[in-house]
C-alpha cells in the first residue's frame, strides 16, 4: 500500500462518496476505487461497504481509517514545519470555521496577524458543523478549528475562548422589544427561527430550554446565526441567538435584541489535535484570536 492510497481511503471515508473524492481530487471514479480495491487486497478483508447513498468503513475499514488519518496527520505536521524551518517565517495556517466566525470573531485578529506574519498563507474552511471540523482535524485537513465546545472527544484537544450569553432579536414593534431583560419562560409557546439543523449550538439551546421546562416551536430553521437574525429583522419570526463579539441593534432600526438571562451561555473556542504539536504561527493565530474575542472593547453587544 501506498501513502497515496492512504490518503485517498480516508478522504472515502470523510466524505461517503467515491465519486465525490473523485470530483474533489481532479480523478476519475475508477482511479478512486483501485486504490481502494489495492488495501483491500492487501489487508485481505473488505473496508468499504456500499450502499445506496454511498459508502461507509466496514468494521476494518474503521480501524484503518482512525490509524491512517493520525499517521497521515503526524507526516503532514512534520512536512509543514520543516518547510516553516526552511523558509523562516513563512508557512501556512489551516483553520475551520462555520459561516458567520470570521465576521463575528476573527476579523480584526486577522488584520493584526496579517500585519505582523505577511508572508503567512491564511486559509480558512467553511465547515457546516462542529462534527465535521473534529472529522477534519482528524484526517490532517486543518491545524485547529472554531467551534462550539462540547464533550470530551477522543483525538481532539479544546480550549474556551469565550462565553456568549443569548438573546432573543424581535421586531421593535413587538411587545417583548422593550424589556431590558427576559427570561426563558417569557419563550414559551414563540415560533422560533432554529439555529442551524444539527449544530451543537442548537442542541445547547435546546436541552436549556428543556431542562427549564420551555416549550417552544419552530417554522423553519437556517444555516448560520446572521440569517436567523435577518429573517427576525424582517419579521418572519423570533430567533434566540449567542450574543457573538460585535453583535448590536443600532438605535432606531427594526431590530431589537433582548438579553435571555437563565440561559447557560454558549461556549466557544478553539479545537486542535494536540496543542503542543501546533507549529508556532497556528498558536500565534489561535492566541491572537483569543486575544481580541477577550477585549471588551470589540464586543458591544446592545
Amino acid at each position: 500500500m501506498t501513502l497515496d492510497d492512504l490518503r485517498v481511503f480516508v478522504a472515502v471515508c470523510r466524505a461517503g462518496s467515491l465519486s465525490g473524492v473523485a470530483r474533489e481530487l481532479d480523478r476519475t471514479q475508477s482511479a478512486v476505487s483501485q486504490h481502494v480495491k489495492r488495501l483491500e487486497r492487501e489487508t485481505g478483508v473488505a473496508l468499504l461497504e456500499r450502499r445506496p447513498r454511498g459508502v461507509v468503513p466496514t468494521p476494518a475499514g474503521r480501524i484503518l481509517q482512525e490509524a491512517a488519518a493520525e499517521g497521515i496527520g503526524a507526516l503532514d505536521r512534520a512536512l509543514r514545519r520543516i518547510g516553516e524551518l526552511a523558509d523562516g517565517e513563512g508557512g501556512s495556517v489551516r483553520v475551520g470555521t462555520g459561516g458567520a466566525t470570521v465576521r463575528h470573531f476573527m476579523a480584526e485578529a486577522i488584520v493584526g496577524f496579517r500585519r505582523r506574519h505577511a508572508a503567512v498563507s491564511l486559509e480558512f474552511r467553511t465547515e457546516t458543523s462542529t462534527r465535521r471540523c473534529f472529522d477534519a482535524l482528524l484526517a490532517g485537513t486543518l491545524d485547529l478549528a472554531w467551534v462550539t465546545i462540547g464533550p470530551p472527544v477522543p483525538g481532539i484537544e479544546q480550549r474556551p475562548v469565550v462565553d456568549l450569553p443569548w438573546v432573543l432579536a424581535v421586531r421593535a414593534e413587538d411587545p417583548l422589544a422593550g424589556r431590558a431583560a427576559i427570561g426563558a419562560a417569557d419563550l414559551a409557546d414563540l415560533r422560533l427561527v432554529g439555529l442551524p439543523p444539527n449544530s451543537l449550538s442548537g442542541a445547547r439551546l435546546d436541552a436549556a430550554l428543556t431542562g427549564l421546562g420551555v416549550r417552544v416551536g419552530s417554522d423553519t430553521s437556517v444555516a448560520d446565526w446572521d440569517t436567523a437574525l435577518l429573517l427576525a429583522e424582517l419579521g418572519l419570526g423570533h430567533t434566540v441567538v449567542p450574543a457573538v463579539p460585535g453583535l448590536r441593534a443600532p438605535a432606531g432600526g427594526p431590530l431589537r435584541l433582548v438579553p435571555v438571562t437563565d440561559l447557560p451561555p454558549l461556549p466557544v473556542g478553539w479545537a486542535a489535535r494536540r496543542w503542543e504539536a501546533l507549529t508556532p504561527l497556528a498558536r500565534a493565530f489561535a492566541d491572537t484570536v483569543a486575544q481580541a474575542c477577550a477585549d471588551p472593547g470589540d464586543r458591544s453587544r446592545t
